[in-house]
């Protein structure tokens, strides 16, 4: 299980960085050399962080977004604020790194509403902050599939 954050959100925003920053020191990822971290915040304030991980047969890689998504669902959790993503080559968090359109959409599976936060970090820089709806607009979800 990970652990909980605070309640001001500039606080946590900027906790979340630093435990995806520092999350990217255990990617796999020998093939690449692209090192992705992220840490998720639950509804319940519980972070769980991910990182991307590799495989010579590249289709059975995971992404750290959905890393982090999985072990919370795993865990029970069902709900999420938001998530932290950083990554760079060589583990260098050198520029922004958005979520792939996999990650997005699994995303959006877990947002009942539009105010799920991603946070884009980098190392030296100001925290970028979208919703899940800025990032994948005209999203199909599990209202999509009510009668």
């Amino acid at each position: 299980m990970g652990k909980t954050m605070g309640k001001d959100w500039e606080e946590t925003k900027q906790e979340l960085a630093k435990t995806a920053l520092k999350s990217m020191g255990n990617a796999y990822v020998p093939y690449s050399h692209f090192h992705v971290g992220a840490a998720l915040l639950t509804e319940d304030g519980t972070v769980y962080t991910g990182v991307n991980i590799e495989n010579s047969s590249y289709p059975a890689a995971i992404c750290a977004e959905r890393t982090a998504i999985f072990k919370a669902v795993s865990e029970g959790h069902r709900k999420f604020q938001a998530i932290a993503v950083c990554g760079g080559l060589n583990g260098k968090a050198g520029d922004y790194c958005t979520p792939c359109g996999m990650c997005r959409q699994v995303m959006r599976e877990f947002c009942e509403s539009g105010d799920f936060k991603i946070l884009l970090v980098k190392e030296d820089g100001p925290v970028k902050e979208y919703t899940i709806g800025e990032l994948l607009p005209l999203s199909f979800g599990p209202e999509s599939l009510e009668g």
